[in-house]
């Protein structure tokens, strides 16, 4: 191992450009890697906290008299591996908070919040029993919501106007809840609406319903029979195929593998200059093969073999090249790093992705190398001591 090195760093400007090179390719390839890992795992996580491994339950078509109510959610709560159902209500509107409009999303929601959607309160308190059962007009807002308008987050107290029912309706802030929704906001602010909730009793009576929008089930295990909820509505209710359920972690792995064919294309597309770099690397090892040829006379009047000439060769180049990849390697993990720690999420390597470029880089290594090694073997001892 001493001795290839030593031969490797014969021509040290030479090595180290060859190996600058292939760092750069799987730099590219690190850095994507890791980055599509770590937003997959963001975007999973964000979505699990947002209730997506929830069923929602709503009627199959909304111009026929099949409605959700409380009977339907005590229904629910009745069938084996529901852990828990709570009614849902939503709508896309407007809040007016000192002279501030801003587009919202208004939830009715009741005390099971915090277990299907994992609704933290980082000040104040979240909707409580009482609460719906006294129709008061409390709420309680993201924290992205309450930066916005206040600049700081315990805003608890504070009155803001919600428009229900086609007119507004002043609110008291009771608290600041800290969503699984809040990463993504912050990253898209001018796409995604602030969140807040309500009493759904509240919310019901001001909008002049008795019904729900949907029912949000929390099951336990991934192998639970979804169509079970759908039969249990239609045969109390004495419908046929009048609910649907939608199983939203199958869309969060459908957004997963979206996600992750994404970063795929984009590392193979990244991982082209690797194989500019082997070009580089054949370039390196057919100058070393020249510079050494007396060397290679020597040994081969001394009794080397032509395939000991061709594996000196060859380990030459795939060393060469496996210290190209770990050049790249080690940066890239190190910015992708540090970036997360910037950004405050968890930092999450794609393995696999890593040890495939190095060992893709080591093939390419070896099969650029081969030429330069196999015209070292074909040297006659006698023509390599002349040159």
């Amino acid at each position: 191992m001493l001795k290839i090195l030593k031969n490797i760093f014969r021509a040290k400007t030479r090595s180290l450009l060859t190996m600058t090179g292939i760092a750069v390719g799987v730099f590219s390839v690190t850095l994507i890697s890791t980055v599509g890992a770590v937003g997959t795992e963001q975007v999973g996580s964000t979505l699990v906290s947002m209730g997506v491994d929830t069923l929602l339950v709503q009627a199959s078509d909304l111009t026929v008299s099949v409605t959700l109510t409380d009977k339907d959610v005590e229904e629910l709560k009745k069938i084996d591996g529901v852990t828990d159902a709570m009614p849902l209500m939503a709508s896309v509107t407007e809040a007016k908070m000192l002279d501030r409009r801003l587009n919202c999303y208004v939830w009715g929601v009741d005390k099971s919040a915090d277990k299907l959607i994992s609704l933290e309160a980082i000040h104040g308190r979240l909707i409580s029993n009482s609460d719906s059962a006294s129709l008061s007009k409390v709420c309680v807002i993201d924290e992205q919501f309450a930066l916005e308008a206040y600049g700081r987050s315990d805003i608890t107290g504070k009155k803001l106007k919600i428009f229900l029912g086609k007119k507004y309706h002043e609110f008291t802030i009771i608290g600041v809840a800290k969503s699984g929704l809040s990463s993504l906001q912050g990253m898209l602010t001018n796409i995604m609406p602030e969140f807040m909730y309500i009493p759904i009793t509240t919310m019901q009576t001001l909008c002049g319903r008795t019904t729900y929008d949907k029912i949000a089930v929390k099951v336990s295990g991934d192998d639970f029979p979804v169509k079970s909820v759908t039969d249990a509505l239609d045969k109390k209710n004495g419908h046929v195929d009048g609910y649907i359920c939608n199983n939203l972690l199958s869309q969060k792995s459908s957004l997963e593998s979206i996600l992750s064919t994404v970063t795929t294309a984009l590392s193979l597309t990244a991982g082209i200059s690797l194989v500019v770099s082997g070009i580089s690397v054949m370039t390196s090892m057919m100058m070393s093969v020249g510079e050494r040829t007396r060397e290679i006379g020597i040994k081969k009047a001394i009794g080397a073999r032509g395939r000991d000439i061709m594996g000196e060769f060859l380990a030459e180049s795939v060393i060469l090249t496996l210290l190209g990849s770990i050049g790249g390697i080690v940066p890239g993990l190190a910015v992708s790093f540090i970036g997360c720690a910037v950004l405050g999420v968890p930092f999450s390597a794609d393995l696999p992705s890593l040890i495939i470029s190095a060992v893709t880089a080591a093939f390419l290594g070896a099969g650029f190398g081969a030429y330069p090694a196999a015209k070292a073997a074909k040297l006659s001892p006698a023509d390599a001591l002349r040159m």
